[in-house]
Parts: C-alpha cells; structure tokens; sequence
C-alpha cells in the first residue's frame, strides 16, 4: 500500500498567510452552486510523498471498470507537484482520448476520489503524490463533480480543470499591446459564472514565473492543487476556482526563475486584509451610487474658471477610530459648514505603514482596509457628493516599498521595477520607482488612475512627487545615473507616461482634475500634451499644479518678525512674475506642519496674539491671491501643534470648556467666511490663469509691509485686497482704485472681533476722491488694522 501523510482537519486551528493561529472553523460541505460567489470549500493542502502508487486496480463505473490512465511522465509530474508547470490544464481535468475520457486530479491528502455525473459514478485509481486518475468508459466528456474523501469528511466539489480559459483574447491583445485602460477587469481575483458555475478567476501578469499556483484560506494556504494556466506570450496566468467567492483570501505562490518560490499578494487586489495582515481579499461591489446628479454636472465649468477650494484631510487621524462610514456621517458636514469646495484625501490606497501616511503604496487597486472595505470608502464619496463636495485623491505613482510579499520583483526578477539597480533605487525613501518605460508598467498606472475615477467616482487625482519622475538625476550625484538618449537628465519615459495618463483620465472622465505636485520649473506640466514648448516636449497635461514655490517664498516672509519684512518685500510679490506660467493650486498642506516644520500658526512670529493675527491675515492673502486654494485639516482653527498621524487635529481647543476655545473658534469662522466670500465674488477665481485678472495697486510699499493689489471678474468687477503685515494701526492709508466705482465697502476684514480681532473696520462706504495715487486718477484712503487682510468691493 502507498504510504500517506496524514491528513489535515480542516476543523483544527489552522494558520493565516501570516503564520496567525486562527480559531477551527466548521467546515461546510458544498452542494450543487446555483447562486454566486459563496464561500469555497476545497481540499486541504497537499503535502508530495516519494512513495511509489500502489498497483492499479480496476474501478466500477455505472457498472463497468474504470480502467487506469497512462501514467504522466516523471516531468510533467514533477512540474505540477513543483508548481512550475505552464499548462496544468493539458494534464489535469478530464480528456477525451481513443480509449475513453482520462480524468486525472491532483488532490493532496485525499484518501479517493470518485467521478459523479448522470449516471456515473467512478472512483478513481489513486497514483500517489497525490494523483488521481482513471479511464471512464464513456464517448465523450461528460459534466462532472469531484467527490473528494478525507481521513473524516467527505466533501463535493467542481474540478477547476474542466473549464475552459475564463480571459478572453480581446483582453489579452489588449493587456500584450499595454492598453488595456479598464486592467482591472481582467487582471485580479473577479466573481463570475463561468460555464454555468459560480466561482471566482484568479488571474495574474508575471512573465518571468515558472509556474503560478493559487494559495488561500480556501484551500488551507497550500496552493499545491491549484495551478495556473499560462496564457500565450502576454505573461498572464489564469484560473478559474469554482465556489470561492466575496471573502476569500489569497496570494499567489510564484515560482521564480531560479526554481525558489514566493508568496505574493496581488498587484491587482481591489481588496486587502487590514495591516499588518497582507493577503488579498476577493471582493465585488454592491454599493448603488445616489451621486447621479453631481456626476453628469461636476464638468460643467472648467475647473480653473471655477471656485476651488481644497481641504486637505488625513482619513485615519481626522477623528481616529472612525470608519468610512461613520466619517460619512461627520466629513461632510463639517466640510461644508467651513465652506470648501473639495477635500483632498491623502491617498487611502492599501499600504502596510501608517507612518507613511499612505504614500508606500503595496495595494494600487484597494483602498485601505483600516476604515472598511471599498463598499465603505465609496459610501464615504458618496456622501461627500451629497453635500456637494468634490473628492480628490492622492495618487502615488513614482515609487513602491520594498516588501518582499507585494511588487518588488514580483516573479522573480525586476517587472515593476527598473531593470537597471541604480534606475531602480529612489535614493531618498528607500523604495523602487517604476519601469516607466515598460508597456505593461504603464499599463498599470494608467488604469489605475481610471480606476479611481470610475469605481470610485473620484472628482480628482493629485500626483505625488512628480519631480522625481521627470529628472534622471533627481537626488543622484554625478556619476549615479545616465543621461537620457538625447544627453539630457529628462526621464523621457516619465514624461510618456504622465502625458498618457492625463489624456486618458481626460478622456474617460469628464469634469476630473489631475493635480502636479511638481516643485521644479518644469516648462508645460499644465500644457495640453499636444502643445509642443520651447524645451520640444508636449506639456504634461495636468489641469492644475501645486505652486511650491509661493509656499515657500510666502511662509518664508510671514515667519519673519515684523521690522524685518522690509527686507524680504519681494518674496510675496515674486509669485506674480510668474502666476501665469501654469494653473496654480496654493498650498498649505500637510508637508508644511510636520518633522520639526510647525503649525501654520506656530510659525508667526511675536505672541500669541500677533501669532493668529499673522495667521488670519495670511490666510486672507492666500485666498486673495491668484490661484486655487489648499488648507490642511488643523489649520482652519490655529492648531498650536503639529500635526501627527497618531492622534489628528487637536479638537480638544475648540471645546467650549476650554478657556481659549474663542482665539480658535474665531479662526475657524474665518476660514468659512473666507469660502462664503470667495465663492460669491468670482473675481477671486474666474480669471485665475490669466493676466487679466489681476492688477497690482501698490506691490512695493516694503516700508509700510503693505500688498494691495486688484481682481477682477470676466464682467471687470473689481475686488480690492490689501495685506497688512505690521502690527500698527496705518490711519488714512491712500490707494489709487479704479474710477469707474462710486463707493467702496468692506467686504471682509481678518482683524474682525468674530476672528478674535482687535476690531479695526472700515465701517463706512469709502468714496474716491480725484487724488491721484498709484498711477490711478482715483483714490481712496482706508484704515488699515495691524496685521490684517481687508478685501473691498465696490458698493
């Protein structure tokens, strides 16, 4: 008799992908499948024996003898139980053959396995290792279960290797040719019926595997009996695995090159355990989207002709232990009271270390598990719709970790990754960047960033670290990278990339935005790809780029104390030599609050009076000033601290117990005053990108720490905004207005007692006199309160 291995009890404990000890569970026997996607029971792992088959002996079959299949050859043998076989289904299922129909299974740890059909009934011959097979006396392949007996449970199951191929060859073109903008589609773990069976496909691209087995909770984490098929020259393999459905968890066990495996979650998971837990997670929505309206108008107005308004928000530490769906009942609320037009959502991608705030990303396709399943986070968009808010995410595609369970050389050998080490190697944060130049790659990133947008209606992407995609040289020393084919230091494959990317999402999603973090002065990142620029590229197509450069020259001055601005005059108005290079988002985000950086309010100088005063006037010139608008969440109420991804804003000082609750609570009126204003006067927004719109009044009062300067509207009405950024009272200020205004009237004052202000106004309309001043015919003279933004409108 061949000597077995004993068998495992699926009723013990058993372990997860991560060697967790888990509880038994009852194992439940499976029927026949009419509905879809229900939890799979399959055969416990297999374990290969050297033993030798015991000699066959014929089997009944309705009657007649099951005769013994032709034994596989020691290769095809060795292959399967090694898992490095490329077309598992050539020799397991049941053929059709001159003799009859040769079934053969390969379903370690059984004890038999018995052929069930319409009138048949055929135990197979058992071959060892785990093999079972035999000839079936019948003239053709007939529809057939597996009944699979163990040491204490017998169970029936469909055979995954009697279906045909589950992808289809219009998506492998597609995924060969590198354009396959809905990838995750065909590539992944997806439910289905397939052949009249419900069950889950199991597909994955890693062209340099030997062979691809399915590893799960379903079959005890041993994928032995699971091999994948290859499907022609794209570097896909396929399996479909009838009665695994939503739930299940799964990696996939890649045999490389040099013969060793690896146990790898999937690239394509639109679902994953929850950190530290790595697995992924077969999921399917069934969240029935209630944002109609707001998808078929959020197009209506170009994005840069429109108020945008941005607050910028940490989902995990916002208010820390919420769920996607308990943030749905809170965000949007709140967002809306304060008036912003969008949030922007540091990226909910799946990565295993909260302190990288979600910027290692190992799971592109699924959005973090921590606050829910992806049903969850589109609750959560939904929502945000509702309240009229637009999402934006934050998308990383320039770089990946290193964790040997998820990209980095995924089947063996660099595939993600740039095959050349030091092309590969991001010398800053440790990670890889992607082979930008590699079709399938690109692939990837492209679908993904249509991915958002379509599945989960996602109204914008900000792309993270762009400048280190476009320079070979990024953060490298001479003699540490290569010029491009031209000479140059450009990454040429970056730029395709990127331009690709925004003609697509452009194309598929009408009223998306696509945001550069970008902090060079890269010719065109906000050009139309099609536009060639005086550097011979394309513009990168983005609509809107994050203005680095007024960040830091802005903060730069209002960290100064006062009698030293003068000094630094130019530093605030230098942004307005080049505002209309590109489309400008101004940011304050969270790079600016953290790692010894301080709160916005922090870094004002003077006490802490003057510290919110300088906080309230700056944010007064910034939503004055041209271009869109980011604020990171604290920020809107003078957090003191910085921010931290382990505990979120401070909320505690808006509590009105806390004595100084009103020096905050003023803030945070302001901000939302702020949006109120600038929503209503489209002065502030509707000529953001061109010159038109702006008119300095006076830009070089560096004595008096004073910019006033002029907005207008498409009609040329005008908005007066003067920042006043010394702590004196300036009485009868004179500034030269345009004629055409009667009167002018305050409109918002930073310096308000609602803010916490001292309460300086203009309260009174202010009528022009004939006095010239400032090259102007007309003027007025104002109070200007200390350290405050005062912005007028003609009466």
């Amino acid at each position: 008799m061949t000597a077995r291995k004993p068998s495992r009890n699926p009723s013990r404990s058993r372990k997860t992908s991560d060697g967790v000890e888990v509880p038994p569970v009852q194992q439940p026997v499976p029927t026949e499948i009419t509905a879809p996607a229900v939890a799979s029971v399959t055969a416990p792992p297999v374990i290969a024996t050297d033993a030798a088959a015991a000699p066959p002996r014929p089997r009944r079959s309705g009657g007649q003898k099951v005769q013994p299949a032709p034994p596989l050859n020691g290769g095809d043998r060795g292959r399967l139980l090694a898992g490095e076989h490329h077309a598992p289904h050539d020799l397991l299922g049941a053929h059709l053959t001159r003799s009859g129909v040769v079934v053969r299974v390969l379903r370690p740890f059984a004890h038999s396995v018995t052929v069930l059909g319409k009138g048949l009934r055929a135990e197979l011959h058992e071959d060892g290792d785990g093999f079972f097979s035999g000839v079936l006396p019948v003239p053709a392949v007939p529809e057939y279960r597996l009944q699979v007996a163990y040491e204490d449970v017998e169970i029936e199951v469909q055979d995954p290797y009697r279906f045909l191929p589950s992808l289809g060859d219009l998506d492998l073109h597609l995924i060969g040719e590198g354009r396959h903008e809905e990838l995750w589609t065909a590539l992944g773990a997806r439910t289905m019926e397939h052949q009249g069976a419900a069950g889950t496909r199991f597909t994955v691209w890693a062209p340099n595997a030997r062979g691809v087995r399915v590893s799960g909770d379903f079959n005890y984490w041993d994928g032995t009996g699971f091999p994948m098929r290859s499907l022609g020259s794209t570097g896909v393999w396929e399996l479909f695995v009838p009665a695994v459905g939503e739930g299940a968890l799964y990696k996939f066990d890649i045999c490389r090159p040099d013969g060793s495996h690896t146990l790898r979650a999937d690239p394509m998971a639109r679902h994953a355990e929850v950190p530290p837990a790595n697995a992924s997670v077969v999921t399917a929505s069934h969240h029935e989207w209630q944002d109609a309206e707001w998808m078929a108008h959020r197009g209506d107005r170009p994005v840069h002709e429109a108020p945008f308004s941005v607050y910028e928000v940490h989902l995990p530490s916002w208010r820390p232990g919420l769920t996607y769906r308990q943030l749905a009942k809170q965000l949007p609320s709140y967002v809306k009271d304060l008036g912003f037009t969008h949030v922007e959502l540091m990226p909910v991608s799946e990565h295993p270390f909260g302190g990288s705030w979600g910027y290692q990303v190992t799971g592109f396709f699924a959005p973090t598990s921590r606050m829910g399943t992806p049903d969850d986070f589109r609750f959560l968009v939904d929502a945000l719709h509702g309240a009229g808010i637009g999402v934006i995410a934050d998308w990383v595609p320039a770089h990946f970790p290193r964790d040997d369970w998820a990209l980095a050389e995924f089947d063996g050998r660099a595939l993600y990754e740039h095959s050349d080490p030091s092309r590969a190697a991001h010398p800053d944060w440790g990670t890889l960047e992607f082979d930008f130049g590699r079709k399938e790659v690109r692939n990837f990133l492209v679908s993904n960033a249509t991915y958002w947008c379509e599945e989960f209606h996602i109204d914008g992407l900000r792309v993270d670290a762009v400048a280190s995609m476009l320079y070979l040289d990024y953060s490298r020393e001479d003699g540490e990278w290569s010029p491009n084919e031209h000479g140059g230091r450009e990454n040429l494959d970056a730029v395709a990339f990127l331009q690709e990317m925004n003609a697509t999402v452009y194309r598929r999603n009408p009223g998306v935005v696509t945001i550069a973090e970008e902090s060079t002065a890269w010719d065109g990142v906000t050009r139309a790809t099609h536009h060639v620029g005086p550097g011979g590229f394309g513009g990168l197509g983005f609509g809107l780029k994050w203005n680095m450069g007024w960040m830091h020259d802005s903060l730069g001055y209002v960290e100064k104390e006062p009698v030293h601005r003068k000094y630094h005059h130019g530093e605030m108005t230098f942004s307005m030599v080049y505002a209309y290079s590109e489309n400008y988002v101004l940011p304050i985000s969270h790079d600016e609050v953290v790692h010894g950086k301080r709160s916005l309010v922090s870094k004002m100088p003077g006490d802490w009076w003057q510290q919110r005063a300088n906080h309230r006037a700056y944010l007064g010139f910034m939503w004055a000033h041209p271009g869109k608008q980011l604020l990171f969440m604290g920020q809107e109420f003078a957090q003191g601290a910085e921010w931290s991804e382990g505990h979120g804003p401070d909320w505690w000082l808006l509590d009105p117990s806390y004595e100084a609750s009103p020096d905050h609570t003023g803030v945070r009126t302001l901000v939302g005053d702020l949006n109120a204003v600038y929503g209503a006067l489209p002065a502030l927004w509707q000529r953001d990108t061109v010159p038109e719109g702006f008119s300095w009044v006076d830009g070089g009062a560096s004595e008096d720490n004073v910019f006033a300067f002029l907005r207008y509207d498409a009609d040329g009405s005008p908005l007066l905004a003067v920042s006043h950024f010394s702590p004196a009272v300036r009485h009868d200020y004179r500034l030269g207005v345009p004629e055409a205004a009667e009167a002018w009237v305050e409109v918002l004052n930073t310096d308000a007692a609602r803010y916490g202000g001292g309460d300086v106004r203009n309260e009174e309309p202010l009528k022009p006199a004939a006095v010239a001043a400032h090259g102007r015919r007309a003027s007025i003279t104002v109070t200007l309160p200390p350290l405050a933004t005062v912005w007028f409108r003609p009466a």
